[in-house]
């Protein structure tokens, strides 16, 4: 069930990063955003690149909360185009980030910059006041609904879909035998060997196949002795690939391409209906580093 429509643009995640970056610097963690800063996230003069690249320089660093598999290509991208900014990532499935992020912003001591995750996290995140408006140009390239719009400035941009669906064991299935549909799934020979996960990503495919198979589905798949994995779709995607798992219809594309990409015997179905996740990108307001924020956003967006 997409949320928003598939967007595929050869250069979407290297723009939003220039503007992010630049739009909080020299500000104490424990302090909301200043009025200056702020006006920084959402200049639009001639100049903006320049003044953006200044402060980045300045500021040196960036901290970057995202549950992405792939969002370290993004910051590979972003440290090689700007090499006086380090990034320092950390990820984590979107409940964790979420925690993680809220616990740091309720005691006033927000470590992080940019967060890149999912929209179920976002909405909480922004309901409690956490992001910092801003402007991106290449916003105009977007449809408005994968933007959420402040009073002047956006909230948050859509830079991603991922789509999940069934990952396989090639080692030990054969592509010719594996599942074409998920009614396939209720045949008795997959009974005890596959998983789904635990987080919001099984979640999310529970509920999509509860709104088109219905309920009477989902005891026939409880019926196949199906294991729950309380972890991420990524940690299941990598037990899928070692053979611990044999099958999972909560598996990622991205996640089967990168094990792929290490060699691992691991290939992705599309089973309709394919659960679609979108990723968003948002500025925290506690920042202290503005201007490697506009940075950074500005790459994604781009």
């Amino acid at each position: 069930m997409s949320l928003f429509p598939v967007i595929r643009r050869a250069g979407l995640p290297l723009s939003i990063a220039i503007l992010i970056f630049a739009a909080t610097s020299a500000l104490p963690a424990s302090a909301p955003m200043s009025p200056a800063q702020a006006q920084l996230a959402l200049y639009q003069g001639a100049d903006r690149q320049k003044i953006l690249m200044e402060g980045a320089k300045k500021e040196g660093q960036l901290a970057l909360y995202d549950s992405h598999t792939w969002f370290r290509t993004y910051v590979k991208e972003f440290e090689k185009k700007y090499p006086f900014i380090t990034v320092s990532e950390w990820r984590s499935d979107s409940k964790n980030l979420l925690s993680r992020a809220m616990a740091e912003f309720n005691s006033s001591r927000s470590l992080v910059d940019v967060i890149e995750t999912t929209a179920e996290a976002m909405g909480v995140m922004k309901r409690d006041g956490m992001f910092q408006e801003y402007f991106t140009p290449e916003a105009r390239h977007y449809p408005d609904d994968v933007k959420s719009k402040g009073k002047t400035g956006l909230y948050y941009l859509g830079d991603r879909e991922t789509y999940n669906s069934l990952g396989f064991n090639t080692t030990l299935i054969s592509p010719n035998e594996v599942p074409k549909s998920l009614k396939d799934l209720l045949d008795p020979k997959w009974k005890g060997k596959m998983s789904i996960a635990g987080t919001s990503t099984g979640v999310r495919w529970v509920g999509s196949v509860l709104d088109t198979l219905g309920r009477e589905f989902l005891n026939k798949m409880a019926e196949q002795e199906v294991t729950v994995q309380n972890m991420s779709g990524a940690a299941l995607a990598g037990l899928v690939a070692s053979g611990e798992v044999p099958l999972s219809p909560t598996i990622f594309d991205a996640d089967v391409t990168v094990a792929r990409q290490r060699g691992a015997p691991i290939e992705w179905r599309p089973l309709d209906p394919v659960v679609t996740t979108v990723g968003l990108f948002r500025i925290v307001i506690q920042s202290p580093a503005s201007a490697r924020r506009a940075a950074f956003s500005r790459l994604c967006s781009c």
